[in-house]
């Protein structure tokens, strides 16, 4: 198995990066739904988010209200962080176990998430991280024109994640969507070749290394005869 973690900022376009890789081959872990999954009554991070944020975050079926707590939330850096502090471990959890369950398989995991810390690389064994960047202005167009964002929403949205300079310098690649849809597509295609490659050349290594210690083995057994 290879982990590569798939992240960019809101309105980047990694949702259609994601799904070209899915296409081929990829089994994706999306860190978004995984993130619905533990607020939902019951869920790992529910309680705690009623507990920090109060009743005005929830719908009347007591579902959580994500728009609620959107405009509660998104406007505040401090904010933002105890709502990471409440989920990010809750979602972490969920995605160590579904990449736990690939492990010995030759699968290429895409593990996408929009928030990825240095900590992810070594929680979730990541072997390569890719980034979707695009420039902040392009991001909060396409929150508007394509996702139907209010502009203040998207803007305070954009304002409070990690800057691109910094998210880059985590990539093992970057994908430059600031480009019309075929240079996109190129350049997607180039780096999922890279992904089978790497994968590829992963298998070999653990196929050797097991028939290494397989024959020292059976050394130790003719020895002891």
């Amino acid at each position: 198995m290879l982990a590569a973690a798939l992240t960019g900022g809101i309105g980047s376009g990694k949702s259609t990066v994601a799904g070209f890789m899915v296409e081929h081959g990829a089994l994706l872990i999306d860190a978004d739904l995984i993130a619905r999954e533990v607020v939902e009554p019951g869920g790992p991070a529910y309680q705690p988010l009623v507990d920090r944020f109060g009743r005005q975050i929830l719908s009347p079926d007591a579902t959580l209200d994500r728009k609620a707590l959107a405009a509660l939330v998104f406007t505040d850096a401090e904010k933002v962080a105890e709502l990471n502090a409440i989920t990010h471990p809750a979602v972490a959890a969920v995605m160590i176990e579904r990449c736990r369950a690939q492990q010995g398989t030759d699968r290429i995991v895409l593990i996408d998430i929009p928030l990825l810390h240095p900590m992810h690389r070594e929680i979730l064994s990541l072997d390569v991280i890719v980034v979707v960047d695009c420039p902040v202005e392009l991001a909060v167009e396409r929150l508007v024109e394509k996702r139907g964002f209010d502009r203040a929403d998207a803007e305070a949205r954009v304002s409070v994640q990690m800057g691109r300079a910094e998210r880059i310098a985590t990539a093992d690649f970057v994908i430059d969507n600031s480009v019309d849809r075929e240079a996109l597509m190129s350049q997607v295609e180039k780096v999922w070749t890279e992904l089978v490659n790497l994968e590829r050349a992963k298998s070999k290594r653990k196929s050797k290394s097991e028939s290494n210690t397989e024959g020292e083995g059976e050394d130790e057994g003719s020895r002891a005869e």
